[in-house]
């Protein structure tokens, strides 16, 4: 019986910790500073490259630009 006392005690002391992290990590979100960063960041641009034909490569396995 003090085994399953311990797990609850271990169980709830995990279950508090990830409610408190998750707090945390939401208040850090809506922080003005983290907003404005997100909004200047180029993360979300993608620069494709135009590699003009490409032939498959069967000694490596990967498709290469022709030359």
């Amino acid at each position: 019986m003090p085994q399953l006392v311990v797990l609850a005690a271990i169980g709830a002391g995990l279950y508090a910790g990830s409610r408190l992290l998750a707090f945390f990590a939401n208040q850090l979100q809506d922080h003005p500073e983290v907003q404005a960063a997100r909004e200047h960041s180029n993360t979300g641009r993608v620069v494709t490259k135009d590699l003009g034909q490409l032939e498959y490569d069967p000694a490596s396995g990967v498709y290469r630009p022709k030359h």
